[in-house]
């Protein structure tokens, strides 16, 4: 240590000597008669102008891996096997999409054998009469 920090320390030593307890309580809960003395670490680490970054020791290691927030994943829930979701009411569904089994899948039907006769790539051939037989398939189902 600095020989002269050493005198100043004793001086203040020695003064704290002749305060009683109640007093040196006083002063440390009042905060007016603290001494703040900046570490010379702290001092090392102020920049010259406010726009400058921060000076940063090499000797710190850096992180290998960065940190972030993990964010919670979302949960996926299929409304078929949710109890959440309350049970299958037939007739209800019938009524709500009853548009769909009279009106659009029998005009699909129609124009997917249209298209059918008209092609004659294998492929889409095949992809035709898939769709053709799904559509026959649900209105079997539903009938």
């Amino acid at each position: 240590m600095n020989p002269r920090r050493m005198r100043l320390e004793a001086d203040i030593q020695k003064e704290l000597a002749e305060f009683t307890f109640e007093e040196l309580q006083k002063a440390r809960a009042d905060g007016s008669h603290a001494i703040h003395l900046k570490s010379i670490q702290e001092r090392k680490h102020s920049r010259a102008n406010k726009n400058r970054p921060m000076e940063v020791t090499c000797k710190k290691p850096v992180s290998r891996y960065r940190e972030t927030i993990q964010v919670p994943k979302k949960v996926v829930r299929d409304p078929r096997f949710e109890s959440l979701c309350g049970t299958l009411v037939e007739d209800g569904f019938r009524k709500r999409y009853n548009f769909l089994f009279e009106d659009n899948l029998p005009a699909e039907k129609k124009e997917l054998q249209k298209q059918l006769k008209k092609t004659k790539d294998p492929g889409i051939t095949k992809q035709l009469k898939n769709r053709i037989s799904w559509i026959v398939t649900d209105e079997v189902w539903i009938c």
